[in-house]
């Protein structure tokens, strides 16, 4: 029945905290509407600011001032609040910029691929760890796979989107003139209005294009004008090509082809945080299980030193012991007070920094600032580990790591930069074609006249430009005056030393990343090597510690025994309750170290993620399906 309850009452509380659960994954915020739509360019997109929110998991684990905690708990919250897997999800958006960038011929701005490696062990705290530090993706000693090329030489991208001008005047001049024949006067006044707008479009293969339309309204004081007021209208296409230096998509889709490989390298990036911090969790998961076992073993042992006490005084109280037995005994029982203490206290720091690791606030959080932390499960040591050839684990780490594709990855995107510096070495060739129609309309001054000097008749203005702005947009269509031209520009560096650098350094750059990259192959060799060895040595010390304890419990049953018939001595009790209480120890230490040496060799062969069922989809989205844990039924 009170199984039935407790079951009943966790299901209220999941229910109750399930809107707490925030949404984890970043996004831009795009306005919406007709009006917004076309003011969207020209506003900024708000990214979805952080919320620190912890999920409804954690609240629901908690009963009785304790956070009862399994592994796959453990490794849950850490998906869902854990602030370095958050901050690693801002990295593929901000890819997502960068591609959109250069989609735009806009120049790579480079993206973060650097993890965050989190401490979670009481012991490397004491030595002088850090909660988080910030480290570039690589692996063992193959040196960092992290950063993006950023193509800073080579030729120039041409700016993709469109661009719209308007270009608009108005003003008025008086100007004296120093021969009165031209214009009919000393001094002219002139009014003129002028608008010219136009459209310029760049393409991906290095072709621009320039369509522009000009309108000039002028109107002058000079009577010898045939037209005034008049109009003077222009509509030109200009299209322009390089043919060597800038020619080719290779070279002016390197950006975007760079972008994209920055992409999925920041998606994998994202994976080996993942790793990285699930990793470090379920190794402080098992400082925290063999802590609390070390607790016990502690008190175990002042157990003995106090019975031992206790057995000495009443002897002395009957005189069949000395009293120095009995300070014997009294220390020997502070000194495992101590040993407790600190045992103690080791567990408060593992707990605090487990804290810090699963929720958003940390011990600030105040669900959780007091609790003390429960692991639920236990260290399982096999008793023989599977056999599998070296050589086969090996070929997994290459295929699983994700250092490896994103080596590969960046490897590629230093080749797909090296087009822009070859094709920088090139003398500049380009070709222009422009097209024009030419307008002219207005008013005409005068009529058919009779010169009374010469009796020559002078006839008016031609009445083809009478008119306005419809006479001569009508030109313009008709192309009654139609201008052509044919152009080409060709730039030769005599010396071209810039350029030839250039291209030295970006080969030499790609030279030494294949090095890196097989560097990189060659740790990880060694890591899963080492990882292995680890294993194996971890398997024969837990062998070799469990073999240890038992002994040691013989002896000291031999001892008591041999004491309690007059045969040994206080001190040789004494003796053989701290060798069992450092056997007990030495064991869990063992336990211990066989667990993160498992975990450190699941995480040297990339398969963390398998191993503890980990879907990346839910590690994406902060929010992992499975259910949390029954909790155990209090009494």
């Amino acid at each position: 029945m009170r199984s039935l309850q407790s079951g009943i009452a966790l299901l209220c509380v999941t229910l109750l905290l399930a809107p707490m659960a925030v949404a984890q994954v970043p996004t831009v915020q795009k306005s919406s509407g007709f009006l917004k739509g076309l003011t969207h360019p020209y506003s900024w997109d708000e990214v979805t600011p952080v919320s620190f929110g912890n999920s409804s998991r954690l609240d629901a684990l908690v009963r009785a001032g304790n956070l009862y905690l399994s592994l796959q708990d453990a490794i849950a919250l850490a998906l869902e609040n854990n602030l370095d897997i958050q901050m690693q999800r801002y990295a593929p958006l901000n890819a997502q910029a960068s591609l959109l960038r250069a989609q735009a011929g806009g120049p790579l701005r480079g993206v973060e691929t650097t993890i965050s490696t989190l401490t979670t062990s009481a012991l490397s705290q004491i030595t002088g760890g850090t909660g988080t530090q910030r480290s570039n993706v690589g692996g063992g000693g193959g040196g960092s796979t992290g950063g993006t090329i950023i193509t800073a030489t080579g030729t120039s991208i041409p700016s993709l989107d469109p661009s719209f001008y308007i270009v608009g005047s108005a003003g008025h001049a008086t100007s004296p003139m120093t021969n009165s024949f031209t214009v009919g006067s000393n001094y002219i006044v002139s009014n003129n209005r002028n608008l010219n707008y136009g459209l310029t479009k760049s393409f991906i293969t290095g072709t621009n294009i320039d369509f522009g339309w000009e309108n000039l309204r002028a109107q002058s004081s000079s009577p010898r004008s045939d037209f005034n007021p008049f109009i003077d209208a222009n509509a030109r296409l200009t299209i322009s090509q390089p043919l060597l230096r800038g020619f080719g998509l290779a070279v002016n889709t390197r950006n975007i082809r760079i972008a994209k490989n920055s992409m999925k390298v920041t998606d994998l990036g994202f994976k080996q945080q993942v790793i990285s911090t699930v990793s470090a969790v379920i190794a402080g998961y098992w400082d925290l299980v063999s802590y609390n076992e070390n607790v016990r073993v502690r008190q175990q042992a002042l157990t003995l030193a106090q019975k031992l006490y206790d057995d000495n005084r009443k002897q002395v109280e009957i005189g069949t012991l000395a009293p120095i037995e009995i300070v014997r005994a009294e220390a020997e029982v502070a000194s495992a007070q101590q040993a407790l203490v600190n045992a103690e206290t080791q567990v408060l720091q593992q707990e605090n920094l487990m804290k810090n690791a699963l929720s958003r606030t940390g011990i600030a959080s105040p669900t959780i600032s007091e609790v003390r932390i429960i692991p639920t499960d236990r260290i399982r040591v096999p008793e023989q580990e599977p056999i599998v050839p070296v050589q086969d684990l090996m070929a997994q780490a290459l295929q699983s790591r994700v250092e490896v594709e994103q080596a590969r990855l960046n490897l590629e995107s230093s080749k797909i930069g090296l087009a822009g510096s070859r094709s920088q070495l090139l003398p500049s060739l380009g070709v222009q074609a422009s097209f024009a129609n030419n307008a002219l309309a207005g008013v005409p001054t005068r009529g058919t006249i009779v010169d009374p000097t010469t009796n020559i008749i002078v006839p008016g203005p031609d009445p083809f430009f009478q008119g306005g702005w419809g006479t001569a947009i009508g030109q313009l269509f008709r192309r009654n005056f139609p201008d052509y031209s044919v152009a080409f520009s060709l730039n030769i560096p005599l010396r071209n030393r810039s350029a030839k650098a250039d291209i030295i350094m970006d080969q030499v750059s790609l030279r030494r990343a294949e090095i890196q990259q097989q560097q990189l192959v060659n740790g990880i060799r060694v890591d899963v090597r080492n990882a292995l060895t680890g294993l194996q040595q971890a398997s024969a010390a837990h062998s070799a510690a469990v073999k240890a304890r038992v002994l040691q419990e013989q002896n000291l049953d031999a001892e008591q025994k041999k004491y309690q018939l007059g045969a040994s001595t206080v001190f040789l009790v004494i003796q053989a309750q701290r060798d069992l209480a450092t056997a007990r120890s030495q064991e869990v230490a063992a336990e211990s170290q066989y667990a993160k040496a498992k975990v450190n060799l699941d995480q040297m062969l990339g398969r963390t993620l398998d191993v503890n069922n980990i879907s990346i989809d839910e590690a994406v989205k902060g929010k992992v399906a499975a259910a949390p844990s029954a909790l155990p039924v209090i009494q």
